[in-house]
């Protein structure tokens, strides 16, 4: 098996830009366990939490997004800040190590113009086994 072209690993800090929680319009996939860890969290019903803070697509739930100008926020974005930071979806929690942010050095470099925390100058070296577990959690 051929070792991905970021074998030696990536940089990367987040900087709590909330770039990544912004954006053109899309979907931020919620599954029951995660409903119902925001909706503890916020600490209202499940019931409550549905209602009010996410959409059906298909048979899956996304967590709303309120248009600002020609963007779309997060539900949960104020400032620049997750407010449910601890309990953010996967999908959350394991950005940028998307596939196709990775899949190229050229995917990689276009999430950077998004996200200042790629190639950062103070942003550590992330080992492929890392990044490696991000994705595995991803899928």
């Amino acid at each position: 098996m051929t070792k991905p072209w970021y074998q030696e690993g990536l940089k990367f800090k987040c900087t709590g830009c909330g770039q990544c929680c912004t954006g053109p319009s899309g979907y931020v996939w919620v599954s029951s366990q995660e409903a119902e860890a925001l909706a503890k969290s916020l600490k209202i019903t499940l019931e409550d939490f549905v209602k009010k803070y996410t959409r059906r697509i298909g048979n899956r739930l996304s967590l709303l997004e309120r248009r600002r100008g020609g963007q779309y926020d997060c539900i949960f974005l104020d400032g620049k800040r997750c407010t449910v930071y601890e309990a953010r979806p996967q999908q959350c929690r394991t950005y940028p190590w998307w596939p196709e942010n990775i899949s190229t050095p050229e995917d990689w470099k276009q999430e950077g113009f998004r996200c200042e925390g790629i190639n950062h100058p103070d942003a550590p070296l992330i080992s492929l086994g890392e990044i490696q577990k991000h994705l595995e959690k991803d899928n």
